[in-house]
């Protein structure tokens, strides 16, 4: 279809540079030759000459013009809607002022200045225009949007703001994870809520997945969007377009972020970094929880349950109720029992944060400089030995 059109817009043009520049050819043979075609012969000669010659020359060139024309598409798709609107503006002024300034010139009767000036001082002017239409588009958003304090309109103070962005895009981890509903329902989260269709499509297909904990989570995810919609807690929309020259849903996601000057929201951490990479604003749920977690400090006393042994010697492992680990040190004497411990230290990582404790009794001594640890491992020692002897006594 593409070719098609084309090859098409060739033969439009060539016929048009054939009713242009052809008569003073027909002129020449008249006077040459003494040939002379009816006037309307002569025009149709003229489109059909012009339209074939162009046609012949579009055979070689679509193939290229279609590459080209993928080239730009692509590069304007990763574009923000506000780049691409101010850069057509202001391309457009540039436009009329290159004409303005042209029609003078236009009248004059010198071949070069009449002609060919007016097409350069077009092409110098739309590149100006566009030029300063996009990298200064920051300054003519605040100027366009600019409004009397006295403005009783909030949408429109809010969207002063260059930090707000319109449309919240989810993608499908963050609807399979089920949190953003619980964070839609604080309140925290402004704006519209876009769901793209091939994140759908996604969960689609791995509700229908073979494996049941894929059919579950896809499942879960279908679900989480249904009560988004349903309850209206805040305005949900469907985005129906698809960029078909990109596979890769997360690529989709950026691209729609662009397109839409949008935020996506995501517990990716991997699609978080790319998005980063790619200069798109992001939201992740999984860092709002990190610094949501109160803070502790060493020397801060706190209640936990020993659940398991730890990796290291005689330690144990107990979880706050946010999921923290906390390591506590003789810990494995304390197993599945309620133990007050006093934090010694805090570790941060990139899979969450660790904090490591010893229990409260043994920074200070019991019955003289004797832990309550030591003291259970002592008697846990004799019990042993206890059983030894008793075997062996029963042996005699």
């Amino acid at each position: 279809m593409r070719k098609k059109i084309i090859r098409l817009l060739f033969v439009i043009v060539g016929a048009a540079v054939g009713f242009y520049y052809l008569p003073p050819i027909w002129i020449a043979m008249r006077n040459q030759f003494g040939i002379q075609l009816v006037r309307p012969i002569e025009s149709v000669i003229d489109f059909l000459v012009g339209a074939l010659v162009f046609w012949l020359i579009s055979l070689p060139l679509t193939n290229w013009t279609i590459k080209m024309l993928k080239q730009v598409e692509n590069a304007l798709t990763k574009k923000s809607v506000t780049y691409l609107l101010f850069g057509a503006i202001s391309t457009i002024f540039g436009l009329i002022l290159a004409i303005l300034i042209s029609i003078p010139l236009w009248r004059l009767s010198i071949p070069v200045v009449n002609n060919v000036l007016p097409v350069l001082l077009m092409i110098l002017f739309s590149y100006l225009g566009f030029h300063l239409g996009t990298t200064r588009q920051d300054e003519w958003r605040k100027l366009l949007m600019r409004r009397g304090r006295d403005d009783q309109d909030a949408q429109v103070i809010k969207r002063q703001d260059e930090n707000y962005h319109h449309y919240k895009i989810l993608d499908t981890n963050i609807l399979i994870d089920g949190r953003i509903y619980d964070l839609v329902k604080t309140g925290f989260l402004e704006g519209t809520l876009l769901v793209p269709n091939f994140v759908l499509y996604e969960l689609q297909y791995i509700a229908d997945a073979g494996e049941s904990i894929k059919r579950v989570r896809g499942r879960r995810g279908l679900d989480i969007l249904n009560k988004l919609r349903s309850e209206k807690i805040v305005p949900v929309e469907m985005y129906k377009g698809d960029f078909e020259d990109i596979k890769e849903v997360d690529e989709k996601l950026i691209a729609l972020a662009k397109k839409v000057d949008g935020v996506i929201v995501t517990n990716d951490y991997n699609l978080n970094k790319v998005i980063q990479f790619q200069n798109v604003q992001v939201l992740n749920i999984n860092n709002l929880a990190k610094s949501l977690r109160p803070r502790v400090i060493p020397g801060e006393q706190l209640t936990v349950v020993v659940v398991k042994k730890g990796t290291e010697r005689q330690q144990g492992v107990a979880y706050l109720d946010d999921g923290t680990m906390v390591v506590v040190e003789d810990g494995r004497y304390y197993m599945n029992e309620q133990l007050d411990v006093e934090v010694t230290s805090a570790l941060q990582t990139d899979a969450g944060r660790m904090i490591f404790a010893r229990p409260l009794h043994s920074t200070h001594g019991i019955n003289g400089n004797e832990s309550q640890g030591q003291k259970r491992l002592a008697e846990s020692t004799k019990k042993s030995d206890h059983k030894g002897n008793d075997h062996g006594n029963h042996k005699n």
